[in-house]
């Protein structure tokens, strides 16, 4: 650090501290007990326990903080392609015992030489990853974050296409060509590709608006912009990346949203996997994502039909604040609930977005969901990592980035089931005492001041 910015940072430390002060000298409380916190800074405007989940997304917050883009421009470039992820199989029933038979029993037979059977091939390990930023910077980023834990492999580049206007749904970035090359580069690689159904994607359009587009969608007029999409892929190689078309669609948060219509919706989706499919080399996983819980929609009335979801993801934060892990599991359209659908319908699971969020640094959250991972492997995995919901780019959240590398580095091990750590507990009745950005994530989060009287 030079004296410049040491001097800098000495100087907004000096100001946040006479920010403290005058708050707590003029307000306009009785004189009695104050009670000082830091609470994490998502928890404050997050709602009491037992909200739904509000579909809050990270792509609301801009690009600046390693969010999904807004509006880069386009250049194509063709690379070779790659073997598909195995998927993995639900298990045949035993077959049923013979009926019962009056005739004789014949006469034994020479009892045959036993031989070994093969052992049952492995299943393969899940894919590793974490979204870093959807630019090139993403892919020089993943070399970082592979040394910060110790040399481990990543396997799964996660990038999305911007949703402004349809000339970037239709893979007109140029840095979609980059994001080919890193996953030509070693054998075992995946991309993962965010694809909206939708322009205007975080334009808070309404529902009847909505509604109008998702039929029109149905009814095939968008089918050429997935068409191009689909071609400029396989011209760059990567002719069976993952495709989260469409996610969250059971919030609010995004224009591709399922509740104004969820027939179309479905007839919509299906559309899209089979135009893409169906351009020539093309052999793309469609994963069919929603956000954990019931939120506006239940994701059940969206699925469009196992001959057109390869995957069954789940984008699950740690929220809403209040909510412990167990209810995570339990809730009506939660972890388990995914699990279950996933398996009646014989599809693998994932989790293309995942981590922290309005329980502040819970590392009790990353605890359990690294061991229900475990129980359950998805096919792939990416944490969400810059804050508030990451590990390696977010210092914010110390303890629970501790949990996170020690589970996932090289030669790491699964955390213990319990650590004696409880789930943080909200804390009530405080009045925020708003610092800036920079000195929150010095101190863990935005300091809460109560009077006590």
């Amino acid at each position: 650090m030079t004296k410049e910015r040491f001097r800098r940072d000495r100087k907004r430390l000096a100001i946040g501290a006479a920010g403290i002060l005058g708050v707590l000298a003029f307000a306009p409380a009785p004189v009695g007990a104050v009670t000082i916190a830091t609470v994490p800074v998502a928890a404050l405007s997050a709602g009491e326990p037992g909200d739904t989940n509000d579909g809050e997304s990270p792509r609301v917050r801009g690009a600046e903080d390693g969010a999904p883009p807004g509006r880069p421009a386009a250049d194509p470039s063709p690379l070779p392609a790659f073997p598909p992820f195995p998927s993995p199989t639900l298990p045949r029933p035993a077959p049923s015992p013979p009926a019962a038979s009056t005739a004789p029993a014949p006469s034994p037979a020479p009892a045959a030489t036993p031989t070994a059977s093969p052992a049952p091939a492995p299943a393969p390990a899940p894919g590793f990853g974490a979204y870093l930023h959807y630019s090139p910077r993403g892919i020089t980023d993943m070399a970082a974050f592979s040394r910060w834990l110790g040399g481990r492999e990543v396997t799964v580049g996660h990038t999305y296409l911007p949703g402004d206007v349809w000339q970037n749904i239709e893979g007109a970035p140029a840095w979609l060509a980059d994001w080919a090359a890193w996953y030509k580069a070693e054998p075992g690689r995946t991309l993962v590709l965010n694809v909206p159904m939708l322009e205007r994607t975080e334009a808070r359009v309404p529902d009847a608006m909505v509604a109008r587009e998702l039929r029109r969608g149905a009814a095939g007029a968008y089918d050429g912009h997935f068409e191009r999409l689909a071609r400029r892929l396989v011209g760059l190689g990567v002719k069976d990346a993952v495709l989260v078309v469409g996610w969250e669609m059971n919030g609010t948060t995004y224009t591709h949203r399922c509740g104004p219509d969820p027939r179309a919706w479905r007839t919509y989706w299906a559309r899209i996997a089979r135009v893409m499919n169906g351009v020539e080399g093309a052999g793309f996983r469609f994963d069919f994502t929603p956000t954990r819980g019931r939120d506006a929609t239940p994701w059940t009335e969206c699925y469009p039909g196992d001959d057109v979801v390869d995957i069954v993801g789940m984008d699950s934060y740690d929220q809403p604040y209040g909510t412990d892990f167990d209810r995570q599991i339990s809730e009506p359209y939660g972890l388990q609930a995914q699990v279950d659908f996933a398996a009646k319908h014989g599809k693998a699971i994932s989790y293309p977005e995942w981590g922290l969020f309005k329980n502040g640094d819970n590392a009790e959250y990353m605890r359990r969901m690294i061991r229900w991972m475990d129980a359950h492997p998805p096919l792939y995995q990416t944490i969400s990592d810059y804050c508030p919901h990451g590990v390696w780019q977010c210092r914010m959240n110390q303890r629970a980035t501790a949990v996170y590398r020690q589970a996932f580095k090289a030669g790491g091990g699964l955390p213990a089931e319990d650590a004696g750590e409880k789930e943080q507990a909200p804390m009530r009745d405080c009045r925020p005492v708003r610092l800036g950005g920079w000195l929150e994530e010095r101190l863990g989060g935005r300091l809460c001041v109560r009077f006590n009287w």
